[in-house]
């Protein structure tokens, strides 16, 4: 209901680690909790764009170089981001993270927290 779309992007080496998110994405469809607590069709909302850096798949390449190219933007059909409209969630390796922090401060976004939102959030569960 807060947002008109939610992209999902899923990075990995091979296509078969791509599997898992996928299933993800394609569960929800049928999620009778979801469905009642977000909303029928809630999924229709989601776009999801799976790309591997390693074995041969329909999109090739790290998120981060197909953002700064500017293709990925133009292959989901949507502007780069904007402090005023987007909002953003980072999961990943501490490498990643960084790196992807660093992209969003470009585009203008503040990082937040539940105590403090703001623009994106990093997922910090899997950081020692």
């Amino acid at each position: 209901e807060d947002y008109d779309e939610i992209i999902i992007t899923h990075t990995c080496r091979e296509v078969g680690e791509l599997t898992y998110g996928r299933n993800l994405i394609d569960a929800l469809k049928d999620d009778e909790l979801l469905n009642e607590v977000i909303g029928e069709g809630f999924w229709k909302k989601i776009k999801y764009y799976p790309t591997t850096t390693r074995e041969k798949s329909p999109k090739m390449g790290r998120i981060t170089d197909l953002m700064r190219s500017g293709e990925a933007f133009a292959d989901l059909g949507v502007p780069p981001l904007n402090s005023d409209t987007d909002r953003a969630m980072i999961c990943g390796n501490l490498a990643f993270n960084l790196e992807l922090k660093e992209m969003f401060e470009g585009y203008g976004l503040e990082e937040g927290a539940n105590s403090k939102p703001a623009h994106y959030v990093v997922e910090k569960a899997f950081l020692d």
